[in-house]
């Protein structure tokens, strides 16, 4: 047998001088001197030392320190460099309006370029908390990438997804809000998201490869980069 190799580790697309970004699969006693690092999977996560702590799935935390003792996947990125981080369109982002014909052309909402990780088995139902057991598992690809916004930013009320998300804050402070249509007055679920911090889903399943989401939008109260955890069927 090939013995077990532990904390593979490898530089993900859209790290740069300003930003590191590294995925590290089957990890075991990984030390992390400063950095958001989110559980990419359905297990629960380990971290501390003398006294652990759990970080459940697609959660995440700020490690300054500290160690993650076992994990299937995880993804750790910090903001190294702040100042010009929002020249990132010079880096390779894309401005979304490059790729959605209707978005507002006063927003400055940019992607990093996506990088696709793998894949993973669970019910869709679990990972909206709808069940807590799984009971008709699928195969899902796994694709991360990062947005940026400069501060008071409404980054454009959606409902559209054809793959199940959530988020996590990496720089600044944000907040992932709810609407009851497409008008920012009709307002009804505020989610602040400080550094480390991933929001639960918001979408429901409703059939097969079938999810339907609220009307929402990530607002940015500074400037904000956040990760976006994509799961296509």
């Amino acid at each position: 047998m090939r013995p077990e190799v532990h904390n593979r580790t490898r530089e993900l697309a859209f790290a740069d001088e300003f930003i590191t970004a590294n995925l590290v699969e089957d990890v075991f006693d990984y030390d992390v001197k400063d950095a958001v690092v989110v559980n990419i999977s359905p297990s629960p996560m380990v971290t501390g030392d003398d006294h652990p702590a759990i970080v459940p799935a697609w959660k995440s935390t700020w490690l300054k320190g500290g160690r993650i003792r076992s994990a299937e996947r995880a993804a750790i990125i910090k903001v190294i460099q702040p100042t010009n981080l929002g020249g990132c369109m010079f880096r390779g982002w894309d401005w979304l309006g490059n790729r959605i014909r209707s978005f507002p052309r006063d927003t400055p909402l940019y992607i990093s370029p996506q990088d696709e990780i793998g894949t993973v088995t669970l019910d869709p139902r679990v990972f909206t908390n709808e069940l807590r057991r799984s009971e008709a598992d699928q195969t899902f690809t796994i694709k991360l990438n990062l947005w940026w916004s400069p501060g008071d930013t409404d980054c454009y009320i959606h409902h559209e997804h054809p793959f199940l998300e959530t988020h996590t804050q990496i720089h600044g402070v944000g907040r992932m809000q709810k609407f009851r249509e497409r008008d920012p007055s009709t307002l009804y679920e505020d989610v602040v998201m400080p550094i480390g911090y991933s929001h639960d889903p918001f979408c429901r399943v409703t059939g097969p490869n079938q999810w339907t989401y609220p009307w929402h939008r990530y607002y940015a109260d500074t400037d904000s980069v956040w990760l976006a955890v994509e799961l296509h069927p």
